[in-house]
């Protein structure tokens, strides 16, 4: 028996009977949609969506960018085995998502987009918000999400999505190939009815595997792993997102190979298991980069090898280093030149702790790892109680945040300084809580990613950190988390400025050049004083309940005020964007001009050239 439905109707009702399972734990695979309407689509999805409201929930939002962030960190904390969907108007409200999908599909998080399109017919044509092409009139602005997308498709006839709709959920549930999918939805055929097949509409499984790798590639691995001396894991976010957690810490006990972690990695390990040791590459610690740096064998476990993890090509120095990369992706596990072991990061350690039985590093490289894992919690503890005044550091608000937040809570960050400081400073007590979107590194992500967190676990406690300039590019989600009853709790860090690139910027040579909010004063110059703005007062303004604090014992206060509160709460502090926590024998890099009249660029010219010499092709 056939259905007769619209597009858009067939299209939801197929999507609320999609189902994945994993290990034998099954579970409806779509959390529902998130939507802003405009004429591209508010009689086709929208209606659709109205329709089914009782079996599929709509989620309101405020900017399409945002309810991207929103359903890409959901799937983050589901380890990619929940999504969300998301629809726009066509023109500015589909190409607003397209940052969004970058950050899924940079990140491999599943989020499907469903952009309004110009008119199928074309008799309408020029309509509101079409991007006219001279050379072809099968071009909208949604041909832009081409290249940030894993699958992309145009529905040009009713019965298109019979095909389009499987084949999109094939890549969304794949663990090698997810990212963000894109199904652009003329106007006129979202509303568009047809006769289609009821089996479209059945429950269908998607069955997520924990592919095994290739037998004689796993022996080699074996022979590698026994004949090195001083042997590191590199752990990224599949650790993660495979479940693999504690087979890794049964894996480094027995074996006594030391793990330093990706920003997506952040959590394989808890911070104080003794072979933890911690951060890696460019935002790393002492212990991570000395240990990366002298390692003749490297074991990637879920890592694409970002120029922060390599330490842009840095990280790894011994002459003779080797690689062996365990990774559901073909493309992933083949960098380096490595031994590719393509498969489930939690299949593939558990078959390795057999073959590896007996087997482990020399004690005294186990007890140099542990040192190293000793002295960084004392550094941490350092700067924890700078207490260097009058204001306050950004690694003691860190601190103050983590010891007071309870084991099983997150904190969520994206862009700025506090990445890089928070991959070195927070101490992990469970692999879900640090949430760092890292991937592409996007301002703006933080209180709409923290949405999407708090949505995909509601029984834990949400720590957004956010610095001034992030938070004015998109603090709009905080209306979104007041309507919807979800508390956040919000750490506003007022550094004047873009303090993360101001940094950078002073160590090119530029004298942190346009990243302070200040006004323009008579040189013509933004040197002027520093801009009033009232973070606090904007929060507020949108629904927040606002707590300032002015100092470390005001923010002790604060925190434990906003434990208390039931309702969004936004802290703003203002911090010393001067004081830096250190780079740990670190490197990234940034390429500086090679003639300039400024002294101090011509310095760091010099010592970028000498730091560049250290680069290598790993071949």
């Amino acid at each position: 028996m056939n259905k007769q439905l619209t597009v858009a109707q067939a299209i939801i009702l197929f999507l609320q009977n999609q189902y994945v399972e994993r290990d034998g734990e099954e579970q409806k695979f779509f959390a529902g949609c998130w939507g802003i309407f405009g004429h591209g689509n508010v009689a086709g999805i929208g209606q659709a969506l109205q329709q089914y409201a009782d079996t599929f929930r709509y989620y309101q939002c405020r900017n399409e960018q945002a309810m991207v962030h929103s359903a890409a960190a959901y799937a983050k904390m589901k380890n990619r085995l929940q999504a969300f969907a998301c629809t726009s108007s066509i023109g500015p409200g589909a190409t607003n998502m397209i940052t969004g999908a970058a950050v899924a599909t940079v990140n491999r998080l599943p989020v499907l987009l469903l952009p309004g399109d110009i008119f199928a017919e074309r008799i309408q044509a020029p309509v509101l918000q079409q991007l006219e092409a001279l050379n072809s009139q099968d071009i909208s602005v949604n041909d832009c999400f081409k290249p940030v997308s894993r699958y992309w498709d145009r529905i040009n006839r009713a019965e298109q999505i019979i095909t389009a709709l499987p084949e999109a959920l094939r890549v969304l549930t794949s663990p090698a190939e997810t990212g963000a999918v894109t199904l652009a939805l003329p106007q006129d055929v979202q509303t568009m009815i047809y006769d289609y097949p009821a089996a479209l509409f059945e429950k269908r499984v998607w069955h997520i595997p924990r592919n095994r790798p290739d037998s004689s590639q796993l022996r080699k691995a074996v022979e590698w792993i026994r004949a090195s001396k001083n042997p590191v894991i590199i752990a990224g976010g599949g650790v993660i997102y495979s479940g693999a957690t504690d087979t890794l810490a049964e894996f480094v006990e027995k074996t006594g190979i030391p793990v330093g972690e990706t920003m997506a990695g952040k959590g394989s390990l808890l911070y104080n298991n003794s072979l933890n040791l911690g951060a890696v590459g460019v935002t790393g610690t002492l212990g991570a980069n000395v240990m990366a740096r002298e390692a003749d064998l490297v074991i990637g476990i879920g890592t694409r090898y970002s120029d922060f993890t390599t330490a842009s090509k840095t990280a790894f120095q011994h002459p003779d280093v080797r690689f062996i990369n365990i990774n559901v992706t073909e493309f992933d596990a083949h960098k380096h030149n490595a031994l590719p072991l393509i498969g489930d990061a939690k299949a593939t350690l558990e078959e390795l702790i057999a073959a590896l039985q007996g087997w482990q590093v020399d004690s005294s490289y186990r007890a140099r790892a542990t040192q190293y894992n000793r002295e960084w919690d004392a550094e941490v503890d350092r700067i924890y109680n700078l207490e260097h005044g009058p204001l306050i550091s950004q690694g003691e608000v860190i601190g103050v945040v983590n010891t007071l937040s309870k084991d099983e809570d997150v904190m969520v960050c994206a862009a700025g300084s506090l990445p890089g400081d928070l991959h070195k400073l927070w101490r992990t007590r469970n692999p879900k809580g640090y949430h760092l979107e890292y991937g592409f590194s996007t301002m703006g992500y933080e209180i709409a990613g923290g949405l999407g967190v708090k949505m995909a676990d509601p029984s834990r406690e949400v720590y957004i950190m956010v610095g001034d300039a992030s938070y004015l590019m998109m603090s709009s989600e905080i209306v979104t988390a007041v309507q919807e009853g979800i508390k956040l709790n919000i750490v506003l860090l007022d550094n004047h400025g873009y303090a993360s690139i101001g940094g950078l910027s002073k160590s090119v040579g530029s004298d942190g050049f346009g990243t302070k909010y200040r006004y323009r004063s008579e040189s013509g110059q933004l040197d002027g004083e520093v801009l009033p703005v009232d973070y606090g007062a904007n929060a507020a303004s949108l629904g927040a309940y606002l707590i300032r604090a002015n100092n470390k014992d005001e923010l002790v206060s604060a925190i434990e005020q906003a434990q208390k509160i039931d309702e969004t709460v936004c802290i703003v502090i203002e911090t010393d964007r001067r004081q830096r926590v250190s780079g740990y024998e670190s490197w990234w890099d940034v390429a500086v001009a090679e003639v300039s009249d400024n002294p101090a660029v011509q310095q760091a010219r010099e010592k970028y050239e000498a730091a560049k010499a250290r680069e290598r092709h790993l071949l």
